[in-house]
């Protein structure tokens, strides 16, 4: 009898184990398989993203050049990111060795490249000008100016800079002339 049931158990735990290596093999093939559409859609939004990010880099700099790279490894979803950009009359360099005005336009460039990739009819940028200088400034309004007529974007700005408050359609101010109560003044 002890033999038996020694034997049934022993044949329920094969079974089981047969159970769990067929669905280990099934996870393998199904991570092989997501990994592999993961690739593809990263290729192709990078590639996309990059792209955008070439010609709105041209706009923002009124000429030069700017390229993101993979880098660490062959695998995409293993690699790092690199940002490379030459303005006009620069040679291509890493961002980091970019001047802070020139990085922070970069940057912008950047994220607008990304942005395009699946824009949303609403943008909400925070300060995004304040590391600018006045004629920075002017190409930034610009390309926004342009991304609304292009791409029917509305954007909202928080902004303190003079020169993007007058560029802009609509001005909204915020003014708190009694402690604690905001009062919202239209332009």
């Amino acid at each position: 009898i002890e033999i038996e049931e020694s034997s049934k158990k022993l044949l329920e735990m094969k079974s089981e184990r047969d159970d769990l290596n067929k669905a280990i093999e099934k996870l393998n093939k199904a991570i092989v398989e997501l990994n592999k559409e993961g690739r593809q859609r990263l290729e192709k939004s990078f590639n996309k993203v990059n792209m955008n990010f070439k010609y709105l880099f041209k706009k923002l700099f009124n000429g030069g050049n700017a390229e993101l790279k993979l880098v660490g490894s062959e695998d995409p979803l293993q690699s790092g990111l690199e940002i490379y950009a030459s303005p006009p009359g620069k040679k291509m360099q890493n961002l980091s060795l970019l001047s802070g005005g020139e990085q922070a336009l970069t940057s912008i460039s950047l994220i607008f490249s990304v942005f395009l990739c699946n824009p949303s009819p609403l943008c909400i940028l925070d300060e995004v000008d304040a590391a600018l200088d006045d004629t920075n400034v002017n190409l930034f309004c610009e390309l926004l100016n342009e991304l609304v007529e292009e791409n029917k974007i509305n954007f909202i700005i928080v902004t303190h800079h003079r020169l993007t408050m007058a560029k802009m359609n609509r001005l909204l101010g915020v003014t708190m002339q009694e402690r604690g109560i905001s009062k919202i003044l239209s332009v």
